[in-house]
């Protein structure tokens, strides 16, 4: 047992050494005064003395008075310990869910309504979530990372739902086209698939990686890597590509491009407008197996007072039961 406070132990030991000291004192004195002063005689008090009854009654007043002696130092000493905060330590290892979502937005101007609904159903989801590292990042002609990877769900509900009121604007540039118009061109989608593969960290830990790929795939201008090259990239570091397709059945070699490119990885494509949801899609995520991590363990010190504060309330009610009874 450690002590947070141990100096208020001899603080409690003083108290019952001064206390006893001065009943010795107080005692002495008593005995002192009485002998200066004539006692009332009793004749033949020998015999009176000698008594069973009378000795049995001297006996259980000693006793009695010891008992007092005895359970105030207990009660005493308890006071100190709780006073001390007696305090338990617990080795903690914490674990985490190795799986890591980034949800990877177009947000170009013909994918608003398609990143608004996504955004909507995440900020829904993240009840369900145990342990998951969610992460955003949006592109449009550049990639931004809005926040990383990670398990912090009031942290991340602030910032989906700050970026999906953003879509409801009035002013010229919005909170979420901050960033994401730095180069030529707009939904480059391979530079944002890449720059969403890039986003995971612990590259030797065994986890799951999921990406959800939201764009139309109207891919204008040219872009430093190519929609394959990402696909292929992901797939080197383990990252599965789950893409959302909003004009799935429209054009044909569109979504047959990012089809291909989300089954490389052993993902798959989805029509936004299909049968399957984004909880649906997450769902799937879900469903892959997922290794627990166990994170450094940690040494947790947590206050323990309750067996003495027990030893406290006991000795006190004692004390108490025993003054009533002596009538002292």
């Amino acid at each position: 047992m450690a002590l947070a406070n141990g100096w208020l132990i001899l603080v409690a030991v003083g108290v019952v050494v001064v206390a006893i000291a001065l009943g010795i004192v107080i005692g002495l004195r008593s005995h002192a005064k009485t002998e200066e002063h004539e006692r009332a005689r009793v004749a033949r008090a020998e015999r009176l003395r000698a008594l069973p009854t009378f000795r049995q009654a001297l006996n259980r007043r000693v006793l009695a008075l010891s008992s007092i002696l005895l359970i105030g130092v207990v009660a005493t000493l308890a006071a100190g310990v709780v006073s001390a905060r007696p305090m338990a330590s617990q080795t903690i290892q914490p674990v985490n869910t190795s799986r890591d979502i980034m949800l990877c937005l177009d947000v170009s101007g013909s994918m608003s309504e398609v990143d608004v609904e996504v955004l909507t159903v995440f900020e829904e989801l993240l009840e369900d979530f145990e342990g998951e590292r969610i992460g955003l990042t949006i592109f449009n002609s550049s990639p931004v990372q809005i926040f990383p990877l990670t398990d912090d769900y009031e942290f991340i509900s602030d910032h989906l739902r700050s970026i999906r009121e953003s879509f409801e604007f009035s002013e010229s540039i919005p909170e979420h086209w901050v960033g994401t118009l730095n180069g030529n061109g707009a939904s480059l989608i391979g530079d944002g698939l890449a720059a969403c593969a890039m986003a995971f960290d612990h590259p030797d830990d065994e986890r799951s990686r999921s990406i959800i790929f939201a764009t139309d795939n109207e891919v204008n201008g040219a872009s430093i890597v190519t929609l394959d090259e990402a696909a292929a990239y992901a797939d080197s570091n383990g990252v599965r590509v789950f893409a959302l397709n909003p004009v799935q059945g429209k054009d044909a070699d569109v979504s047959a491009e990012l089809t291909k490119a989300a089954e490389a990885t052993g993902g798959q494509a989805f029509g936004l407008r299909d049968t399957t949801t984004v909880s649906d899609i997450v769902a799937q995520v879900q469903e892959q197996e997922a290794a627990a991590l166990k994170g450094q363990a940690q040494v947790v010190w947590t206050d323990a007072p309750n067996l003495w504060i027990v030893v406290l309330m006991i000795s006190m009610l004692s004390f108490i039961v025993v003054l009533w009874r002596v009538r002292l």
